[in-house]
């Protein structure tokens, strides 16, 4: 059931009195704030995808757009989308196929996975003619579960991208799975395909938690994936780590947070249980099947069982143990949710798409996958079929594209910077938008009220706007609600 902004305000204050009190929950509790409550109180995923204010952008259009910006861009970001599944957690709202049964099964469907992909990746290469010039800064292969493809299907794949775009010696690659399908094979694969880079959902190192959630992986699992990977040589090993879970208590997130420090991941991303639909808002993109803990009855069903969601309050202190549990111990949180050791920079693919003085083209292939450049941004289908149907038609399947005036232009570019969590600079902002400035209207008076609730501060003389320790809580509900 979704929450009244009453409910929302008592679960805020409902609280595990065994740990601190959050922060933020004054902030959130504010009346003045009542929006923001309203955006978390179910937390759509809104750092990632940031729509256009003009809808109806034709497909070709954006194309062109991306064409047109690719020859002056900085290196950019390239993902393929895998989207094969062996199972789909309680909590996914991505367009994934799942795929079950014996090992031929699976092989035949990956390779047609792969075969879709390197075919849309033809079609954008034809229709883009600046994208196989177009330097990469980082390749992730996302999913989905691409760490199920069997080998030669991996090195089919990463063969192709490599060949015909853009790579250079600074290009990073980044391969995403399942822990129980990052083999010492696969590992050894990898790493002699060039990958330097491993992400995985690990999402809690509490087997009660995973079981619940729909994963088919043990905690310890996880802890091999980690250690299997370090010992491999790989620079930058992540995992997601997700509170709010069911059944899921601070003592366990605690846990979580000890098994990181213990085994020195190199990076982590703290998330938010999100259960309203991405589609709603269009900051993220969401298949045609809720998940199942997005359905009201499911919940319910849930707590007649004995199970138990975990309150508002209790949502916000398990984000205070994750991040400042992190940070005491040589993390740096940048972009939000996205914690690195010290000395590892921030996480690059996000950096290349929302730093201030960065903000690149992204170009997702892929079922569901999202692309942008400046002017316009497109998501790619998330109906299997239908996109089957019209990679083999020849087409790209882009399922809706929307562009941005110049004031949406500007302000899709400061939002994309507040996520970063790093100060905005008025000089850079004033570069790459003449005449104007983040300390003259409308930008002035917006940033006023953010500061008057606590949330940002001005500093007239540096001439920069910082995110108090509550706005870098608050910052996905900032950019989604107040302009």
């Amino acid at each position: 059931m979704t929450l009244t902004y009453e409910q929302a305000v008592d679960s805020l204050h409902v609280l595990d009195s065994a740990w601190p009190r959050p922060a933020v929950l004054d902030a959130l509790g504010a009346p003045a704030n009542r929006h923001l409550l309203d955006y978390v109180k179910e937390d759509p995923f809104g750092a990632h995808v940031f729509p256009g204010n003009v809808p109806g952008h034709a497909p070709e259009a954006f194309l062109a757009d991306l064409d047109a910006q690719l020859p002056t861009s900085g290196p950019i970001h390239l993902w393929s989308y895998i989207p094969t599944c062996a199972y789909r957690c309680r909590f996914c709202q991505y367009p994934v196929v799942v795929v079950k049964g014996g090992p031929e099964v699976t092989r035949e469907r990956a390779a047609h996975w792969v075969d879709l992909n390197i075919a849309e990746a033809r079609l954008w290469l034809a229709a883009v003619p600046n994208l196989a010039r177009a330097e990469v800064g980082e390749f992730n292969v996302f999913g989905g579960t691409p760490s199920m493809l069997p080998e030669p299907e991996i090195r089919r794949l990463l063969d192709f991208y490599r060949e015909n775009f853009g790579f250079t010696t600074g290009t990073t690659v980044r391969f995403e799975g399942d822990p129980s399908t990052f083999t010492q094979p696969k590992l050894e694969l990898l790493r002699e395909l060039g990958c330097t880079k491993l992400s995985s959902g690990v999402q809690s190192f509490d087997d009660h938690v995973l079981r619940e959630s729909g994963r088919e992986h043990t905690a310890d699992m996880c802890v091999d994936f980690v250690r299997n990977a370090l010992a491999a040589g790989f620079e930058w090993v992540s995992i997601d780590l997700m509170y709010g879970l069911l059944d899921q208590t601070l003592d366990s997130v605690r846990r979580d947070l000890d098994v990181v420090l213990e085994n020195e991941v190199p990076a982590v991303v703290c998330t938010k249980l999100h259960l309203a639909s991405y589609a709603d808002s269009r900051t993220g993109v969401t298949g045609e099947k809720p998940a199942a803990w997005q359905l009201p009855e499911y919940r319910d069903r849930l707590v007649r069982k004995g199970h138990r969601w975990p309150t508002l309050g209790e949502q916000y202190q398990m984000r205070e143990v994750l991040t400042d549990g992190l940070r005491a111990h040589g993390y740096t949180e940048h972009p939000t949710m996205y914690f690195a050791r010290d000395g590892l920079g921030p996480e690059k693919w996000k950096s290349i798409m929302v730093d201030q003085d960065r903000q690149e083209p992204e170009v997702a292939i892929g079922l569901g996958g999202s692309s942008s450049c400046r002017a316009s941004e497109a998501i790619t289908d998330v109906n299997s079929k239908r996109y089957a149907e019209t990679v083999a038609a020849g087409r790209i399947p882009l399922g809706s594209a929307t562009r941005f005036t110049p004031e949406g232009q500007e302000s899709r570019a400061v939002k994309m910077a507040l996520s970063t969590l790093q100060p905005l600079d008025d000089a850079v902002h004033g570069r790459r938008f003449p005449g104007r400035s983040l300390f003259a209207e409308p930008w002035l008076g917006r940033f006023r009220s953010l500061e008057a609730r606590g949330l940002v501060r001005l500093d007239q003389a540096a001439r920069t706007v910082a995110l108090t320790r509550d706005g870098e809580v608050l910052v996905e509900a900032i950019i989604n609600t107040e302009w």
